[in-house]
C-alpha cells in the first residue's frame, strides 16, 4: 500500500510539472528549486525528485552539477531544429494516415476540426483558458489527422517532438506577441497578424480537405507550410524587441519557479 501511494504521489507530482514547463507557467531555463515546488505542488521530496528526473529523461528539465534542476532552455536554433524534425516525421505519417483511414477516421478529423474551429484564437482571447483550449484542440485535430497511421515509433517521436515545440511556440512567439499586443508597443502589428495568420482555421480546414480527398501532393505542401508558421511568428516577434519580451515573463508565469 505504502509503495502504491508513493508510486501515485511521483504520478502527480510528474504530470503537474509538466504541464506547467508545456504550458510555460515554468519558464524555460527557470530553476526549480525543490522547496518552493513542494510548497506549490504539496508534493514530498522524494516524489519531486523522482518527477523532475523522469522530465529530465524527457529533455524538459536539464540538471545542474551541484545545483539541482532548471527547465529546459529554448532557443530559435533549437525551434528551427523542432520545425524540420516535424516534417521528417510528421508528413509521411499524415501521408500513412490518409492511405489506411476509412470512415471512422474521417468522422474523427472532421469532428476535432469542429472542435478546433469553436475556439477563440489567442489574438481575439489571450486569456490563460482560451489559450489553453486552443492548444489542447489544436494537438487533437492534428492527433486525429495521424489517428489511421500505425507507425509506432514515429507516433513516438511524433509526441516528443510536438511537446517541445508546443512551449517554444508560447514562450518564443505567442507570448511576447500577446503581451507587446496589450501594451500597444508600435511594431508589433506584424507579429500579430503572422500569430493570428499561424491560428486560424482556414489552414486546418485546407489540410482536412486534402486528407479527406486523399490529394497526396497538396496535404504535403499544406502541412510543410503550416509547420512553418511557429517559426513565423517567432521572427516576427523577435523582429521587434521579442526576445527582451519573452525573457520577462508574466508574473503568473514566474511565480511558481521563484
Amino acid at each position: 500500500m505504502r509503495e502504491e501511494q508513493h508510486s501515485t504521489k511521483t504520478e502527480a507530482a510528474y504530470r503537474l510539472l509538466r504541464r506547467d514547463i508545456l504550458t510555460t507557467r515554468l519558464l524555460p531555463g527557470a530553476p526549480l528549486k525543490l522547496g518552493k515546488l513542494r510548497d506549490t505542488y504539496g508534493v514530498g521530496w522524494t516524489p519531486l525528485r523522482e518527477a523532475l528526473s523522469r522530465l529530465e529523461a524527457e529533455r524538459l528539465v536539464t540538471a545542474i552539477s551541484n545545483r539541482g534542476f532548471a527547465v529546459a532552455p529554448v532557443s530559435r536554433a533549437e525551434l528551427e531544429d523542432l520545425a524540420r524534425a516535424r516534417m521528417v516525421v510528421e508528413v509521411p505519417l499524415l501521408l500513412e494516415s490518409m492511405d489506411k483511414g476509412g470512415s471512422d477516421w474521417e468522422a474523427a478529423v472532421v469532428t476535432a476540426h469542429y472542435r478546433l474551429s469553436r475556439c477563440k484564437i489567442a489574438p481575439d482571447d489571450p486569456s490563460d483558458a482560451a489559450v489553453d483550449e486552443w492548444d489542447e484542440k489544436h494537438e487533437a485535430f492534428h492527433a486525429a489527422l495521424l489517428g489511421a497511421s500505425t507507425s509506432a515509433w514515429l507516433l513516438r517521436f511524433r509526441s516528443t517532438i510536438t511537446d517541445q515545440l508546443r512551449r517554444h511556440h508560447r514562450f518564443l512567439g505567442l507570448s511576447p506577441t500577446l503581451r507587446a499586443a496589450a501594451g500597444m508597443k508600435h511594431g508589433y502589428e506584424a507579429a500579430v497578424a503572422a500569430l493570428r495568420e499561424a491560428m486560424a482555421i482556414e489552414h486546418h480546414t485546407a489540410i482536412m480537405e486534402a486528407a479527406l480527398d486523399r490529394d497526396a501532393e497538396r496535404a504535403r505542401a499544406l502541412m510543410i507550410d503550416h509547420i512553418g508558421y511557429t517559426l513565423h511568428v517567432y521572427i516576427h516577434s523577435e523582429d521587434h524587441g521579442g526576445k527582451h519580451a519573452a525573457r520577462t515573463g508574466s508574473p503568473r508565469m514566474r511565480s511558481a519557479a521563484e
